[in-house]
C-alpha cells in the first residue's frame, strides 16, 4: 500500500504544483516538462507496482451489471479523452475532457473493484482529477468561444475510441483481468 500511495502522492504533487506554484514551475522553463514527464512515468510505475502488490479488504466483486456498465463508461472515457486532442463538440458542453475522462474511468473501475487498494488508486485518481479542474477553472478564468470542428475530427474521435478501448480490453485480458466478465 505504500507504493501505491507514494505513486498516487507523487503523480498529485507533479500535476497540482505545476498550477499552484506556477513562477517555480516557470523557473525551470523547458525541463519542466521533462521533470513532470518523469515524475509521472516514475509515479505510474509506483501505483502499479503498489495496486498489483497490495491486498484488502473488499466490499464489493465483479458482478455482470456492473461489468456492462463499466464497459460503456469506459468507452465514454476513451471518447472524451480523444475528444479532447480532435476538439469535438461535446467539448462545447465539457470545459476538462481528459480530466472528465479520469473521472470517468475512476468511477467504471470503482463500480468493479470494491476494495480498499481500488478506493485508493481510482478513487485517488477521481479526486485529483476533480481538484486539477478546481484550480484550472480558478486560476484560468472564463473559456473562450467554441467553435464547431468539422464532421471528420468527430469520426476520427469515434474510431480511435474505439481502437484504444480495443487495445486496452486486450492489455487487460492479456493481464488477465477480463473486462467482459
Amino acid at each position: 500500500m505504500i507504493l501505491l500511495i507514494l505513486g498516487q502522492a507523487l503523480w498529485v504533487g507533479a500535476h497540482v504544483l505545476k498550477r499552484v506554484a506556477i513562477d517555480q514551475r516557470m523557473s525551470f522553463g523547458d525541463n519542466g516538462k521533462k521533470v513532470v514527464v518523469i515524475a509521472s512515468l516514475v509515479a505510474i510505475v509506483l501505483m502499479v507496482i503498489g495496486y498489483s502488490a497490495t491486498e484488502g479488504t473488499v466490499f464489493w466483486g465483479h458482478n455482470m451489471a456492473g461489468t456492462g456498465v463499466n464497459n460503456l463508461l469506459m468507452i465514454f472515457a476513451f471518447y472524451l479523452f480523444a475528444a479532447s486532442g480532435k476538439s469535438t463538440r461535446i467539448t462545447c458542453w465539457i470545459r476538462h475532457p481528459q480530466l472528465s475522462a479520469v473521472v470517468v474511468w475512476s468511477v467504471a473501475h470503482l463500480l468493479v473493484n470494491g476494495d480498499t487498494p481500488s478506493f485508493v488508486l481510482f478513487g485517488g485518481m477521481g479526486f485529483w482529477a476533480v481538484l486539477e479542474m478546481v484550480i484550472i477553472n480558478r486560476t484560468a478564468g472564463p473559456r473562450g468561444a467554441y467553435h464547431a470542428p468539422p464532421i471528420k475530427s468527430e469520426v476520427i474521435a469515434v474510431v480511435a475510441t474505439l481502437v484504444v478501448f480495443s487495445i486496452a480490453a486486450a492489455i487487460h485480458i492479456w493481464l488477465g483481468y477480463n473486462p467482459f466478465g
